[in-house]
């Protein structure tokens, strides 16, 4: 079973979650971590560049935010006061505060970018912004002055050098000191420098000014991928109303507390998670489930915050708090599993380790051999090992995982999907089995009414004679009886009385009714029809039960937990994939066999807890991948054995906490969609590995070669970057299938 965030943190109490803002790309992240880490008393260290995040186990907060600051990053003070454990409502629901833009007095702050939505005029008026636009004013400057009076040289281009390159150099300088020699700050800083010192400081100012253009670029792309989730929270209204001595006022939404009775008028955003308790009406809950047919809810049905209201005003009472309805916590446990690394971004980070120092030795061969070994033009290969130093920035191999894993995480959680981390994402798709529980994940979870057969009167009359003896009972069989009967008149039933192990009786109409078992019926005797019946019905799984009238057999009711409508569907699709699928159940051996044999797979039947967990292991002995699919409470530790533990739950604490991942709004579709968005996310990783290694490869080769140079090296970098991030989130736009 995959390790979630949860369990790092259970290793080491307590951890402090901080928001960091500033982070362009992973490169950024890996150079926090390393630095923080280094202080005394941090155990362990976590940064999530896509999730904008910092967990921390030890350590002192004004130490840690002093050299994350020291570092060039700014760190979200109120979230210090908060465990990683109990995230305030301000910490989830308000990241339009937390992602705020650098104040004046990080103006020279080589990271500091705007954290603004993409196309809001506001970017253009942050200190990063405007330090590139005073970065390209003196580059301009510095052009006019050298063609009206060349005799200065290349020194006009040293003031523009200089505005770009002081706070790049700086922070190079607080990373080299922090663990981290390696960082593109310092790739940056060697190339510029020696750009200036073998006479190319126009390119060199140039590359400056490129490379914070790249930065900007790349930290809207990260920022639109932290979007991904998190626009979830704009889904809930602000305010909502409640009838305050017959007049409607309005309040926070943030202040309702459990209990308390909201009103929704017909196109209003439902305020908060509640039950209806006055009012029947459709709700269009697309914005969540992504489900495009508004379903109708009645009294008694759960309602979810962010939904919509279409046709009458409701009287919703609240269940949850603001900090704890379906969507912050969605929005809170995507957060968490951004943060937990994928096995595939852990080998990219280790590779990327190795890799930096590698290209740096490559570079100064590069600049080193050809001169010494051949007699070459030292500026020509000095010059040309500056531009390998650039190519080899690890920006865009180290973001193509994590970018790649975070918009798949959100793309799910949208349709409500939830997968606990890049490493449950990641392994679904080596599922080979998904062994599945049958009441309330392959059946609807309750009795209905399959058959009524009549031996002596109309099948209309069998009906309500048992309606009126179960009227008023809450027995699963009784209710399925009683919404059978629907609209048809129920008589009155007299002197009801339960009979133990047995049945009901009563008196209806004036004749004696009773309902019972077939082991109940003492000493009436059933005919060979009645008998062969009652035998059919058994065999195809189903509870029967006997009316009689006056002691005399009437007639037959057989009841099952029928199939989910989307039960054969999924399975197909599950097939086409090349996925088995097993049934695990408690129930009796027929009733297993009759639901498997219709839905052509085996059953495993009269199964206690243990001996699912059991079977799980046991199929994995054989080789197989075993995807569980439970209601993650009796299968619970079914759902611990296998390689995935996926919970079904509509929006539920026990499906939000429980197992590797949730199918929140309990589609059977959604294990089939949960395996191809694996899918469909790992190409794009293996795409974005392809991109980032494929253009750094071409350009090293042009550039030995004297082809290109110190620009198309930078615009490799940020160009590959840019990409690699564009092309991890097309998966926002992933959609369920069927």
């Amino acid at each position: 079973m995959a390790h979630t965030q949860r369990d790092m943190e259970d290793a080491h109490s307590p951890a402090v979650r901080y928001r960091i803002g500033g982070m362009d790309c992973a490169a950024c992240a890996a150079k926090i971590e390393k630095a923080v880490a280094r202080l005394p008393g941090v155990t362990q260290v976590g940064v999530s560049a896509l999730a904008g995040t910092m967990v921390v186990h030890g350590g002192e907060a004004t130490r840690i935010s002093a050299q994350v600051t020291a570092l060039g990053y700014t760190v979200d003070d109120e979230a210090q006061a908060s465990s990683h454990q109990e995230h305030s409502h301000h910490d989830h629901a308000d990241h339009s505060h937390h992602d705020h833009a650098h104040t004046d007095a990080d103006d020279h702050k080589g990271h500091g970018h705007s954290h603004a939505p993409l196309g809001d005029g506001s970017l253009w008026r942050t200190p990063k912004a405007r330090l590139i636009a005073i970065c390209a004013a003196a580059l301009l400057v510095a052009h006019i002055v050298v063609m009206n009076a060349p005799q200065f040289g290349q020194w006009p281009f040293l003031v523009a050098l200089l505005i770009g390159l002081v706070p790049i150099a700086r922070h190079a300088f607080a990373a080299t000191r922090a663990g981290s020699p390696f960082s593109i700050e310092t790739l940056m800083t060697i190339s510029a420098v020696g750009a200036f010192l073998i006479g190319a400081a126009e390119e060199a100012a140039m590359v400056v000014l490129l490379f914070m253009v790249g930065e900007l670029l790349e930290g809207l792309a990260a920022q639109r991928a932290r979007a991904g989730i998190t626009g979830l929270t704009k889904l809930v209204p602000d305010v909502a109303l409640i009838d305050a001595s017959g007049a409607l006022r309005e309040v926070p939404a943030s202040s309702l507390a459990p209990g308390a009775v909201i009103i929704v008028r017909p196109g209003d955003r439902i305020a908060a998670d509640g039950v209806i308790a006055e009012g029947e009406s459709a709700i269009d809950e697309a914005p969540v489930t992504g489900e495009s047919v508004p379903k109708t809810k009645r009294p008694g049905d759960r309602v979810f915050a962010g939904t919509i209201n279409m046709d009458v005003v409701l009287r919703i009472e609240v269940t949850s708090r603001a900090a704890d309805n379906t969507i912050a916590r969605i929005v809170r446990l995507v957060e968490e599993a951004q943060e937990a690394k994928a096995p595939t971004e852990r080998f990219i980070d280790r590779f990327a380790s190795r890799y930096t120092p590698a290209v740096l030795v490559l570079g100064a061969l590069v600049a080193i051999l050809p001169p010494l070994l051949w007699g070459q033009d030292w500026d020509t290969w000095i010059y040309r090992g500056l531009a390998v130093l650039l190519i080899g920035c690890p920006c865009a191999l180290v973001i193509s995982t994590p970018a790649a894993i975070a918009a798949g995480l959100s793309a799910g959680a949208r349709h409500g999907l939830l997968l606990k981390g890049g490493g449950v994402l990641e392994g679904l798709r080596r599922v080979t089995i998904v062994a599945f529980d049958k009441t309330g994940t392959l059946t609807q979870g309750r009795p209905v009414v399959t058959d009524v057969q009549s031996f002596e009167d109309n099948d209309t009359r069998i009906l309500t004679y048992a309606a009126a003896l179960e009227r008023g009972s809450s027995h699963p069989l009784a209710l399925a009886i009683l919404d059978r009967v629907d609209a048809a008149p129920i008589p009155a039933a007299m002197a009801t009385r339960v009979i133990a192990g047995k049945g009901i009786s009563g008196v209806v109409e004036g004749r004696n009714v009773a309902l019972l078992s077939p082991r109940a019926l003492d000493d009436i005797v059933l005919s060979p029809i009645q008998e062969s019946a009652i035998a059919a019905l058994n065999g195809e799984g189903k509870t029967v039960s006997v009316l009689t009238i006056d002691g005399r057999i009437a007639g037959l009711i057989a009841l099952r937990d029928e199939l989910r409508a989307d039960a054969i569907p999924a399975l197909k699709s599950l097939k086409m994939q090349g996925i088995k699928a097993v049934m695990l159940t408690g129930d009796n051996r027929l009733t297993a066999d009759a639901i498997a044999q219709s839905l052509d797979i085996t059953a495993y039947a009269e199964l206690m807890p243990e001996d699912k967990s059991r079977l799980v292991r046991s199929l994995q002995a054989e080789g197989e991948v075993v995807a569980k699919v439970g209601d993650g409470i009796n299968d619970a530790p079914a759902l611990a054995a296998a390689d995935i533990g996926i919970a079904m739950g509509g929006g539920t604490d026990v499906a939000l906490e429980t197992a590797d991942a949730a199918a929140l709004h309990a589609r059977m579709q959604d294990i089939p969609a949960m395996i191809a968005l694996s899918q469909v996310t790992m190409g794009n990783i293996w795409q974005n590995i392809t991109i980032a290694l494929g253009l750094k490869g071409v350009f090293l080769i042009t550039t030995i070669i004297g082809i290109t140079g110190l620009w198309p090296a930078i615009l490799a970098d940020t160009g590959a970057t840019v990409l690699v991030t564009a092309n991890a989130l097309r998966l926002l736009r992933w959609r369920v299938r069927g």
